[in-house]
């Protein structure tokens, strides 16, 4: 992707993968050059179609991340989580908040070395 590269030295401006949806979250500044790259390279009409084809994907989305979930849904979530417990790979909230509080230390502590 040609705009990707463009932006690759810098990374602020770089897109970011969403860990949790896979999908790329770019910044507002590299969206505005994004928008800047079609409006010089599209025609009116394909830039009305290119348009209507996010709004209308949009909404599907939008749709679909408001389902509720089924009962067996539920039912297979709830039997993943009690897998993970007996095979040891969860962990209570004090061991998470505990490694969380460490790893907030740490960014503060590389923050402040890079202040001084």
């Amino acid at each position: 992707m040609i705009f990707v590269r463009r932006f690759k030295t810098n990374p602020y401006l770089c897109p970011q993968k969403n860990k949790k949806t896979g999908r790329i979250n770019m910044s507002t500044t590299a969206l505005s050059g994004l928008l800047e790259y079609l409006y010089s390279t599209l025609s009116i009409s394909n830039m009305r179609w290119v348009g209507e084809h996010l709004i209308e994907h949009a909404k599907k989305e939008e749709v679909a991340q408001l389902r509720p979930y089924t009962m067996e849904e539920i039912h297979e979530r709830l039997n993943q989580s009690r897998r993970e417990v007996l095979a040891g790979l969860s962990q209570d909230s004090e061991e998470m908040f505990r490694e969380l509080e460490e790893e907030f230390a740490r960014e503060e502590n590389l923050l402040m070395d890079e202040a001084v």
